[in-house]
């Protein structure tokens, strides 16, 4: 199975689905493709096509964990 990330110089990983372009980075607010819930990035691993999240916003009584996902699971949107 081919490795659809991409190094880049700036911070974050470059994917890409055909003709359908995203980059990932440190900070930014992505969706799943199991839940419509939003999530924060908190890192990404490009080699190891991984990034961590947390839910967004953050539960303001015990923080939102943070988990590991494929990088695959990140819900691509068009714009």
């Amino acid at each position: 199975m081919p490795n659809v990330a991409l190094r880049s110089i700036v911070q974050g990983c470059s994917l890409s689905e055909a003709a359908v372009g995203m980059n990932i980075h440190q900070g930014d607010q992505v969706n799943l493709h199991a839940d419509q819930q939003t999530y924060q990035v908190i890192g990404v691993d490009g080699d190891h096509n991984r990034c961590w999240i947390r839910r967004w916003p953050i539960d303001p009584q015990g923080g939102s964990p943070v988990f590991e996902v494929s990088l695959q699971q990140i819900a691509v949107s068009v714009s």
